[in-house]
């Protein structure tokens, strides 16, 4: 049984200029203690995905579909089936710990407040707890830390602090957006190995969400990319890089630079990601693809196996071997 199951999720947006598909289609399964990393240029349609299986949509979206938790669906669930599966069951990390963070209240409060209201400890309680929180992402001197401000924190200092703030309630699943957002190289590793470490300890499943294709290697065992909202290739994470077999996927580890390689140019991907308000008859990456034929202009690609053995699918008209 999957902890959590995704079938055909379908997500719009009713705006003043039309309406927007954020996500069509897109299936996926989560197990216990597992790692999904889902990737994709900017407007892809990540992030749009996971608030749905949290209920953090905007007013105007519409979500359809299935999304089930340990077997309950949950998708369009009430607020109340909801917040008890928030934090407690699913917890999010935002993309960007400083406005994640509230600068007029201290670390201290800002903790205790998520064990106090989830978990109904008393202030006392839940300070000690969260000290010990702190100390499990590696923060120094948690003891004394705790009672310091955000802006008193670093980049990197203030994500460890988001990570031990979704860690509170023991969560089943823990979502990560775009975690090393704005961190540099170094700052970037130490998170990528911090998420491993917590996998280990508390035996979390994690959902990465990621442009950054350079960080999934080593942390997540499947991946899912994401083009236009629509799923491009799923699989194991170590097939998806040793043999690629969607154009945009070869696109995106292509544009990622290598250290064993000298480039006079970097690689990059042309075009622009399509008008999310237009329908598609066929293939959304067709006019960025060098590999396009005659019918993915007109007719969508089906989701598909590409080899048994390693489960690895894939939405394309191209032969693998042509690519």
């Amino acid at each position: 049984m999957s902890l959590l199951e995704v079938k055909n999720l379908n997500i719009t947006f009713d705006t003043p200029d039309g309406i927007v598909r954020a996500v069509s289609g897109v299936d996926f399964n989560l197990e216990k203690n597992d790692s999904l990393a889902i990737v994709g240029e900017s407007g892809s349609g990540k992030t749009q995905l996971v608030f749905s299986i949290l209920g953090l949509l905007a007013k105007n979206a519409t979500s359809l579909g299935s999304v089930k938790y340990e077997s309950k669906e949950i998708l369009n669930a009430s607020e109340k089936e909801l917040n008890s599966i928030r934090s407690k069951k699913i917890s999010i990390i935002f993309q960007d710990p400083m406005t994640s963070l509230n600068p007029y209240m201290r670390i201290s409060d800002q903790l205790n407040e998520v064990l106090i209201h989830h978990k109904g400890m008393s202030n006392n309680e839940a300070m000690k707890e969260s000290i010990r929180m702190l100390d499990a992402v590696k923060i120094p001197e948690a003891k004394n830390r705790i009672s310091m401000f955000p802006h008193e924190f670093s980049g990197g200092m203030r994500q460890r602090v988001m990570i031990a703030m979704s860690l509170l309630c023991r969560p089943d699943i823990l979502i990560a957006d775009e975690p090393t957002t704005a961190l540099d190289v170094t700052v970037q590793a130490q998170i990528m190995d911090l998420f491993k470490d917590i996998q280990k300890e508390f035996r979390t499943s994690l959902i990465l969400i990621t442009h950054n294709m350079g960080i999934v290697a080593g942390t997540c065992s499947k991946t899912l990319v994401l083009y236009a909202g629509k799923v491009m290739e799923y699989g194991l994470t170590r097939d998806i890089f040793h043999q690629p077999s969607h154009p945009y996927t070869i696109g995106l580890l292509e544009a990622m630079p290598r250290l064993d390689k000298e480039y006079e140019v970097l690689k990059t991907i042309p075009g622009n990601p399509p008008n999310m308000m237009e329908a598609h008859q066929g293939c959304p990456f067709c006019s960025r693809c060098p590999s396009a034929i005659d019918k993915c202009s007109n007719i969508p690609p089906i989701l598909e196996m590409v080899n048994k053995n390693t489960q690895q699918q894939r939405s394309c008209h191209i032969p693998f071997g042509d690519l």
